[in-house]
């Protein structure tokens, strides 16, 4: 005989379990996956702007490697925190930044980069290790520049979300090397 007092408490119980077993995975799996930041100084003007909050999407990289162009959320060693930049050189490429312009392997012509600001950045010429990647802010006034390692990065930048009036996707963009 089929116990219907029964069979209703279960389907009463499993009408409210699901639902927030489905929202906990879901909260889990988002943690796993993004990540907000809020950006603080300047060097990242006049794209992103200190206050600003982004979600960095964490797995972006999990089947790929990061790209020239990338704005990427990384660990700075020099900084001990973290820190928002834009990758400009990649593994193995010769890097040299003068009057503000990115040089690649010796190219008398600068890297192409719409989003640059600033012309005082100098360093190099150097070489970019095999596992890492040289970044440098757009803010070319102000900005750190320091190479770091794969394992530093945490994401890249998708989504800006706050303030609601800069509610966006991130300003990435895919350079090429003349």
């Amino acid at each position: 005989m089929i116990d219907l007092a029964n069979q209703e408490k279960k389907s009463i119980i499993w009408t409210i379990v699901a639902p927030i077993v489905v929202v906990l995975l879901l909260f889990l799996w988002f943690q796993a996956v993004f990540q907000s930041f809020v950006i603080e100084g300047i060097s990242m003007t006049p794209n992103l702007q200190s206050g600003q909050v982004i979600l960095v999407n964490k797995a972006a990289y999990w089947f790929g490697s990061p790209q020239r162009g990338d704005i990427v959320v990384f660990h700075s060693r020099t900084l001990q925190r973290a820190v928002i930049h834009r990758i400009v050189a990649m593994p193995n490429e010769t890097v040299e930044v003068k009057g503000g312009k990115v040089y690649i392997n010796g190219s008398p012509t600068p890297l192409d980069e719409p989003y640059a600001h600033g012309d005082s950045a100098s360093y190099g010429p150097e070489k970019v290790a095999a596992g890492e990647y040289f970044i440098l802010g757009d803010n070319r006034n102000n900005t750190a520049m320091e190479m770091v390692a794969a394992g530093d990065i945490i994401g890249k930048a998708w989504l800006s979300i706050w303030p609601l009036g800069k509610f966006g996707l991130a300003p990435n963009y895919s350079l090429e090397v003349e």
